[in-house]
């Protein structure tokens, strides 16, 4: 499991995609979400916007991210 940090109370998860560089475009961060390859806290999440805070788990194609 790979640690990003945030400096904020939240990020939406879009733009956390691009933070810890799984997707390079939001684009990329948009089609790994409608194609439901994106798990928050062991959830599926299709929703861009979604608000992510710090202990939160993000999970795509077997990779796992917590938020610090």
């Amino acid at each position: 499991m790979k640690n990003i940090e945030i400096k904020t109370e939240y990020i939406k998860l879009d733009a956390f995609l691009k933070w810890a560089e799984v997707a390079s475009l939001g684009s990329e961060a948009k089609f790994l979400i409608q194609d439901e390859q994106v798990y928050v806290n062991n959830e599926l999440e299709t929703r861009r916007g979604r608000k992510l805070y710090k202990d939160y788990v993000v999970k795509v194609n077997d990779k796992e991210y917590k938020i610090v």
